[in-house]
């Protein structure tokens, strides 16, 4: 059976632990397997590269790391609010909820 996560790509969420805490943003990639999601601009790393050629210049670049799916509670894009997440199985399928506005996600 395949892991239903309430959380998925495109969605606004907020960090509710750790360095970033409070912060919102997108959802760029969900890694089900883990229970992992990498969220643009939240629990950023640093990353050094070296030089390709004699010449050129080594880069720091700032990546956006994958932190745990627990950590982070999703935004409702109708009302604003932080909500968790309601299923409705319906004949159209299957939906996600807000569970503050009972709005479909």
């Amino acid at each position: 059976m395949k892991n239903k996560l309430n959380i998925k790509k495109g969605d606004e969420v907020k960090m509710l632990a750790g360095k970033d805490k409070g912060r919102t943003g997108k959802v760029l990639d969900v890694i089900s397997k883990d229970r992992k999601i990498v969220v643009e601009g939240l629990n950023i790393r640093v990353r050094f590269s070296r030089p390709k050629r004699q010449g050129d210049k080594g880069q720091r670049l700032e990546l956006p790391a994958p932190f745990d799916i627990s950590k982070a509670i999703l935004v409702c894009p109708h009302c604003g609010k932080t909500t968790r997440v309601a299923h409705e199985i319906n004949d159209q399928g299957n939906f996600r909820k807000c569970k503050k506005c009972g709005r479909v996600i």
